[in-house]
């Protein structure tokens, strides 16, 4: 009787495997929230700045005091790519894992900064507020179009601007939720907002 070896099944059952597994990741796909002339409607406005489609982009000049574009979808592990503008004078942030949509806050959210002028420097643009201080020489955004990419993966956050990881660290505060667009002060121009669920 001839013997049969196990290893071709071991084969064939580890390439079923891969392939399962990427077909779920060829799955994910990032979806657009703004695109830059349409996209209000995907999210609850909180405050009164004046949002409205300008020049290519969601924009916010003026207001009363800090303003949200608060998503109407809560979410938990994802990647969300900003295209972004801001004046040099800005104060602006993207907050992510909300606990409290009508009271967004840098304590009850996750907030990667936009503010190259904010008093404590370690926690201006690029970093996330309260959590990860951003290391010299620390990044500026004013004046000119960025790109945001922020990843949260279970208690793994990592913020890269332009190309460049500004912050990757562990926290375990915050788990699901909306994430907001602020406008703080200055000049905000928000023209592509994508999303993917990881």
């Amino acid at each position: 009787m001839q013997k049969t070896s196990a290893l071709p099944k071991f084969f064939l059952l580890l390439c079923l495997g891969l392939s399962s597994t990427l077909a779920y990741s060829a799955d994910k796909e990032w979806v657009t929230l703004i695109d830059g002339t349409t996209g209000m409607d995907n999210f609850n406005i909180l405050g009164d700045a004046n949002w409205s489609a300008q020049m290519g982009a969601i924009e916010a000049t003026a207001g009363n005091g800090a303003s949200f574009l608060v998503s109407k979808e809560s979410y938990s592990d994802f990647s969300l790519r900003i295209e972004f503008w801001a004046s040099d004078d800005a104060n602006s942030g993207i907050f992510m894992r909300c606990q409290d949509p009508s009271s967004v806050n840098d304590r009850n959210c996750y907030e990667a900064n936009i503010y190259d002028q904010r008093p404590d420097p370690a926690y201006g643009t690029g970093g996330i507020v309260h959590i990860a201080p951003v290391a010299e020489p620390r990044p500026k955004a004013g004046g000119k179009w960025n790109i945001y990419l922020l990843t949260l993966q279970g208690d793994h956050l990592v913020v890269e601007l332009n190309g460049e990881k500004t912050v990757d660290v562990r926290d375990n505060l915050f788990a699901s939720g909306p994430f907001a667009l602020q406008w703080g002060r200055g000049t905000l121009r928000f023209r592509k907002v994508e999303i993917m669920e990881l």
